[in-house]
């Protein structure tokens, strides 16, 4: 039971940030084309710092609740059987910490010096911020889409 719960939680962490990122990469930037720089940077800087909290804490659950359930699994095994996690955990696992830590540049690297920007009214500058976070989104949208064909995949 305990085991289910933390694949429920740990999967739908997984749906919010990686359908987040499609959503905003792919139907949000697009559509705020018809505003003028300040406007958009000005939404987008706010929606992405809505984004970025709740990223931040499913993000972190992800991997605490990924780690947990690797701890189960070997736990609940023969205690003298070696556990040898399987090929699809390992991917699973590396691609998820790879996108924590490119989540944790875009956040407070890139994202800080957009805000400094949009702060600053510096909207060229700000624009290039943006276009550096939609790069960094872009990759990671690629890692959590590998990570999710890698489950279904096992």
């Amino acid at each position: 039971m305990i085991y289910t719960l933390l694949k429920l939680s740990h999967v739908l962490s997984i749906l919010v940030w990686v359908g987040g990122m499609v959503f905003a990469h792919f139907f949000l930037r697009p559509a705020l084309g018809m505003l003028q720089p300040p406007e958009r940077l000005r939404l987008m800087h706010d929606v992405l710092n809505r984004f970025f909290k709740a990223v931040l804490l499913l993000s972190s659950w992800a991997v605490v609740s990924g780690l947990a359930m690797v701890v189960l699994a070997r736990t609940g095994g023969t205690p003298d059987a070696p556990f040898r996690m399987p090929l699809s955990w390992t991917v699973m696992a590396t691609l998820g910490i790879a996108m924590w830590l490119v989540f944790g540049h875009i956040r407070f690297a890139l994202y800080q010096r957009m805000s400094r920007m949009v702060a600053a009214a510096d909207w060229s500058a700000a624009g290039g911020a943006l276009a550096r976070i939609r790069l960094w989104v872009a990759v990671n949208m690629v890692l959590g889409l590998s990570t999710v064909a890698v489950a279904l995949w096992a």
